[in-house]
């Protein structure tokens, strides 16, 4: 069996920025083990799954480790394959996901995600939390994901976690933020317990970040730049109960995964 793979670089206007996705085209679903290890074998932070529905496209992500309720990059890498490489027609593409009903607008040569917005609310930080990210105790919201604001970018881009005890923490995610020097907002997110200790550039945490920063600053559109090594620029508003993401991606690899009959 022959699977269609690309592999894209989300979030990014040039090769090698931005998050690295793999997009893989099925003609039906396969075993859920099967899709676990074929993203395992791609070993970058998400494999979408496509599959073809009568309205839209189904998808799925996976990590390395497991399988994910929402993904930003990759969503956006599966619209920019099914755009550039498949021909999809008209100027938006649905997915249908288990987050619910996802579209992506292409606008010129950006890509534009429509996602639920996921607004954080205080809660206690768990146990190992600020000693993992080697921060004193400040406060602390959650969504899906810990969320913790910091003074400055340069706090922000001075954190060095224990990847380790971070693992060991009771959170899915850490989303930590601040103001940026030359944008609204700049953010890093890490995750180990998914198998990625940080992800490059993650739009499902800026479903999250946009509603409180929108908030704060008291504007619907912003400008953000996740500061992981890679980074990566995107484009945010808030639109009610919604979010869009936009930005743009680039196609580094394609060819074919090879499965056993």
């Amino acid at each position: 069996m022959r699977l269609p793979i690309f592999q894209i670089d989300a979030f990014a206007d040039r090769p090698f920025a931005g998050n690295p996705a793999a997009v893989v085209i099925l003609q039906e679903w396969l075993a859920v083990p099967l899709l676990q290890a074929i993203a395992a074998e791609n070993n970058l932070a998400e494999t979408a799954f496509l599959v073809r529905e009568p309205a839209g496209w189904r998808i799925r992500w996976f990590t390395p480790e497991l399988e994910m309720d929402l993904c930003g990059h990759a969503t956006l890498a599966s619209a920019f394959v099914l755009f550039e490489e498949l021909q999809e027609p008209g100027e938006r593409v649905l997915f249908n996901s288990v987050s619910g009903p996802l579209s992506v607008e292409r606008r010129g040569e950006a890509l534009v995600l429509d996602f639920p917005s996921r607004p954080p609310v205080p809660c206690e930080a768990p146990k190992g939390l600020f000693e993992a990210l080697g921060v004193g105790p400040r406060a602390v919201a959650k969504a899906r994901d810990h969320f913790l604001v910091m003074a400055s970018e340069i706090e922000v881009a001075a954190l060095r976690p224990d990847f380790a005890a971070l693992e060991r923490v009771d959170s899915f995610g850490v989303i930590v933020t601040a103001p940026g020097d030359a944008v609204d907002f700049v953010s890093r997110f890490f995750t180990p317990a998914a198998g990625i200790p940080e992800d490059p550039v993650t739009g499902s945490a800026h479903c999250t970040l946009i509603p409180y920063w929108a908030e704060r600053l008291g504007q619907t559109r912003l400008s953000a730049r996740q500061i992981s090594r890679r980074g990566g620029a995107l484009d945010c508003e808030l639109c009610g109960d919604r979010v869009r993401i936009g930005g743009r991606a680039v196609k580094v690899l394609q060819g074919e995964f090879l499965l056993p009959d």
